[in-house]
């Protein structure tokens, strides 16, 4: 059995905005919202200071339903309860019926949960450890609240796999409704800042120092970047079953049209050309496309050495240099595991409003880097087909999705 599986909502939670009106709209305004955290001063042995945090507020929701909620699960939350209302499912006797589940990753829990469970290791003391201290920081917070928050009762897929988490959640779910498991799924990535997920990177040299200019900063494939950002967010996309959509009349955004996936076998944090490239062939294996029918990828971009020219040499293997590529990591930096869903959800809406935008703080492109066709300016207005949305994590793990034009 192979059905077709379509998109029929989504939302965010990102420092760009919620909605597509207000990220569409601040996309156009060619600016980053990366911003100096003054609070990240006393960590010493720091050199960045540099993130882009998400003005967050969580709806009121009922308490009893969100006390087992950090703020990573709250953002998942909110993206997934927009998401449901705009694909008219939110009040559906169908997500508790066994054929609605959900497939949702992060890097890990909320950080301020984490460290209160591990305290009693330093302190002695078990005094900061409550009854939802572990639902808070476990890798399977946002699933799991997702799940019971909803009543779901169909399969429950957790992803905790770094930056791939989201597109790996959305791979999933799409692979579970092709396949006859599921006729409805929840599927997306989140991720809230901490100042150790900076410093994880900063270790490594491999994040921006550009603490005077962060309006300047990430600049992905430029000759002069000097390393990634890391942010914070959540989003969501429900995928369905095509005839099971069209039967309740639903609205759809497009169609899941392939996935692919690998690892490397080689390194954990080194970047790996020739399986990240194999990772698009079976995308487009998947979906049963030629690369010369791609109108528009949309690359992982960190902003980082290695990665940007192992990536920009995988993607000229596969589509050559005319394929047009931007990154949305230069306006919000790097939201971990949430960035799968975020960039899938803004590469369908841009696709559908026949816009993309461009590598904002891209001037001089690396000569290192393969020479594609980076969309520069004030952005590119092309109808395509199909697009393409590309992440690759620690762990040589290796994710590319690809999405069909439904008209």
């Amino acid at each position: 059995m192979s059905r077709r599986v379509v998109v029929t909502g989504g939302s965010v939670v990102s420092a760009l905005g919620n909605e597509w009106p207000e990220i569409f709209a601040a996309l156009k305004q060619k600016k980053n919202k990366i911003r100096y955290m003054s609070e990240w001063e006393k960590y010493q042995g720091m050199n960045t200071h540099l993130a882009c945090p998400v003005d967050f507020t969580p709806p009121d929701f009922p308490r009893k339903k969100i006390r087992g909620m950090g703020r990573i699960a709250l953002m998942a939350i909110t993206s997934a309860d927009n998401a449901l209302k705009d694909a008219g499912l939110a009040e559906s006797p169908e997500l508790t019926a066994g054929r609605c589940g959900v497939a949702y990753g992060s890097s890990a829990g909320s950080i301020d949960s984490l460290l209160d469970f591990y305290s009693m290791l330093i302190t002695n003391t078990t005094n900061k450890i409550s009854a939802t201290t572990y639902i808070k920081m476990m890798p399977q917070t946002c699933a799991a609240n997702i799940s019971v928050f909803y009543g779901l009762t169909g399969r429950l897929i957790t992803t905790n796999t770094a930056c791939t988490s989201g597109s790996m959640s959305i791979g999933y779910a799409f692979e579970n409704i092709r396949n006859g498991q599921q006729d409805i799924m929840l599927a997306g990535g989140a991720e809230e800042l901490s100042a150790a997920d900076s410093g994880v990177f900063d270790v490594l040299f491999s994040t921006s120092t550009m603490n005077d200019h962060p309006e300047l900063t990430p600049k992905a494939y430029d000759k002069n970047r000097d390393g990634l950002v890391i942010g914070e967010g959540a989003g969501t996309l429900i995928l369905e079953e095509y005839e099971h959509a069209v039967a309740r009349g639903a609205k759809i955004y497009a169609e899941v049209a392939g996935y692919g996936t690998n690892t490397d076998g080689t390194h954990i944090t080194q970047p790996n050309k020739s399986t990240m490239r194999r990772a698009m062939e079976l995308a487009l294996e998947s979906a049963g496309i030629k690369p010369e029918q791609m109108g528009y990828v949309n690359t992982h971009g960190t902003a980082t050495v290695a990665g940007d020219v192992a990536e920009s040499h995988a993607t000229y293997e596969v589509f050559g240099g005319k394929v047009p590529v931007s990154t949305i990591k230069n306006y919000i930096g790097h939201t971990l595991g949430a960035c799968g869903a975020i960039e899938a959800w803004t590469s369908i809406n841009m696709m559908r409003e026949g816009w993309f935008a461009p590598n904002i703080n891209l001037t001089e492109v690396d000569p290192n880097c393969a020479p594609l066709d980076y969309i520069m300016g004030d952005g590119r207005e092309a109808k395509v087909d199909y697009i393409m949305s590309n992440n690759f994590a620690f762990g040589g793990i290796n994710t590319s999705l690809i999405f069909k034009r439904f008209s």
